[in-house]
């Protein structure tokens, strides 16, 4: 017996990895993040299965369900929203798991912040102007480390994909306008990839009266930075006098392969 840590991905259940759709289609038990997964992706579960959604439970509630499954020896899918590895507070469960001496694996997903950028149809990274992306947030009940503060994070100029902020829009673009500038572009992405996705881009200067008249207030995806920028330099990567390693293989092997 094994609790497979899996991630739901954004919301669309096309985006779910081929493993993923072949665990929750077999499952027997399965614990998920019922506020925030997508029920599509929940309803991959076969009719019969053990659902527990852990919104309305706490952590001594779902060792409880660990303890079953080990006892019938059955695996449970732990399923987590976008990836597990990011903001999914799987730490502790498996600090459980351990002292329970119950295997655990993590099968990894898209991140919403992967999904907005798809939305954005832009990249994240650009020669010249960011070779960096930084996933953060801003501090709520939990608080951050002093060090790693907005305003440490913006001195770098790097994308910034900030997750669960998008309720204090406006003091983050205040605070942000100071190191990128007020015309900095900047998206928010209610939703990514859900049936409902919204998208609002715009300037630090002016993002946040356009998101407070949409109403959003969660569940959307905050990414700034000049790399959303069209106009920035072009890569060197297809420059016709530009070569690599695997360029340099190909013209060796020719057609060989």
């Amino acid at each position: 017996m094994k609790v497979i840590f899996v991630g739901a991905g954004p919301g669309n259940p096309e985006l779910l990895t081929v493993k993923a759709h072949q665990l929750l289609s077999n499952c027997r038990i399965c614990v998920y993040a019922g506020s925030l997964v997508s029920p599509e992706v929940v309803g991959l579960v076969p009719t019969g299965s053990e659902l527990h959604d852990s919104a309305s439970m706490n952590l001594e509630e779902i060792e409880a369900v660990f303890i079953k499954g080990q006892q019938q020896d059955i695996d449970i899918i732990r399923l987590h929203t976008g990836d597990p590895s990011i903001y999914g507070a799987i730490r502790e469960q498996m600090n459980v798991l351990d002292r329970l001496a119950i295997d655990y694996e993590v099968i990894p997903g898209v991140s919403s912040f992967q999904a907005a950028a798809a939305a954005l149809k832009t990249e994240l990274t650009a020669p010249e102007i960011s070779q960096t992306v930084i996933l953060s947030r801003t501090s709520g009940r939990t608080p951050m480390p002093e060090m790693q503060e907005l305003k440490h994070l913006a001195r770098t100029e790097s994308t910034l994909c900030l997750f669960l902020s998008v309720h204090k829009l406006a003091e983050v673009a205040d605070e942000l306008a100071t190191f990128y500038g007020s015309d900095c572009p900047i998206g928010v992405i209610f939703r990514a990839s859900w049936p409902d996705e919204l998208i609002i881009e715009g300037t630090l200067a002016n993002i946040a009266p356009q998101v407070a008249a949409a109403g959003f207030t969660k569940t959307a995806m905050i990414i700034v930075g000049q790399a959303l920028s069209r106009d920035i330099p072009v890569s060197k990567l297809y420059h016709r006098h530009f070569s690599h390693g695997y360029r340099a293989a190909e013209a060796a092997n020719g057609d060989t392969q």
